[in-house]
């Protein structure tokens, strides 16, 4: 993969991974926390051989710029950072790729531009209002959340400048999949961790955003909101869900067949929040086929 400097319209500088024939159909890939473009490695070596396949380190992250302020984090300004960055390659329609908080912004820019958006594949990320509605139904996925209400504590970064980024790494991350595979990685997370700002600005994403967090037995009110219309997708959707996510609950899949008019759901048994990585085969292989079904053109 090639990795270049892109300065983008919305202000930032991006790191931007791509690969394939740029004349080929094209897929734009976003990440989540606390990652970068690497989540997609195994997914863009397989899909470059047919597609123009685009990952970046989006704002916050690695070495791409770290805007000062929570505000700077806000889903409008992660979601027109990828419409920039498709206008950069000269690329109108798509599909959109997301996982984790990448998955959060896909969700949101397939709803706001099905034009752009053609196609949106989903892995390990809630939409928005199913999300909302897990905070007030009992399903444990408020618990599961709290580490959201832990992310937007402002004093967080003075203790994870007590324990090092390697001691954040060790009690928190490397929790949520397979140890051995977190071995193998451990040096480049901390690698992009350790950039200036770089802590702050991935949990801004957190600060940033209006999800509803409430305490654990709080007797909260959910926002009203939650009662009125909400706009389906219209575009093909394919969600694909590692199962053991102990953060993000398969609950997350129920519902969604009411705000997606064209889904398709692949479940993954035996794997965990970090699934593109976890378990490359099954995810390849599920994107292929959705693909073969539902074009890419």
């Amino acid at each position: 993969m090639e990795l270049q400097r892109v300065a983008l319209s919305t202000g930032v500088e991006l790191d931007v991974a791509s690969a394939g024939d740029p004349a080929a159909p094209a897929m734009i890939f976003l990440h989540g926390f606390p990652e970068s473009h690497r989540t997609w490695r195994h997914q863009m070596a397989d899909l470059s051989r047919d597609h123009f396949v685009i990952a970046p380190d989006q704002r916050g992250f690695a070495r791409s710029s770290k805007p000062e302020g929570v505000e700077e984090y806000a889903p409008a300004k992660t979601v027109a950072d990828l419409f920039a960055l498709a206008d950069h390659f000269g690329i109108r329609g798509f599909t959109l790729v997301g996982h984790d908080w990448g998955g959060a912004i896909a969700w949101i820019a397939a709803l706001q531009n099905p034009q752009r958006v053609r196609r949106l594949i989903i892995l390990n990320a809630p939409h928005p209002l199913v999300f909302q509605r897990s905070m007030f139904d009992g399903s444990g996925q408020r618990e599961a959340s709290q580490y959201i209400r832990a992310f937007r504590n402002p004093d967080l970064e003075k203790h994870i400048a007590a324990i090092g980024v390697e001691g954040f790494f060790d009690t928190t991350f490397v929790k949520h999949a397979d140890p051995a595979l977190m071995a193998d990685e451990r040096a480049a997370y901390l690698d992009q961790w350790s950039q200036p700002g770089a802590m702050t600005a991935m949990l801004n994403w957190y600060r940033a955003s209006t999800v509803v967090v409430p305490a654990t037995g709080e007797e909260a009110t959910p926002p009203g909101w939650l009662d009125g219309p909400f706009p389906p997708l219209t575009q093909p959707v394919l969600v694909i869900w590692g199962m053991k996510d102990g953060a993000l609950l398969p609950v997350q899949l129920d519902g969604l067949d009411a705000v997606v008019d064209d889904l398709t759901v692949v479940r993954i048994a035996d794997a965990g929040h970090f699934v593109t990585w976890e378990k490359p085969a099954p995810v390849n292989a599920a994107i292929r086929e959705w693909l073969a079904v539902k074009g890419d053109g």
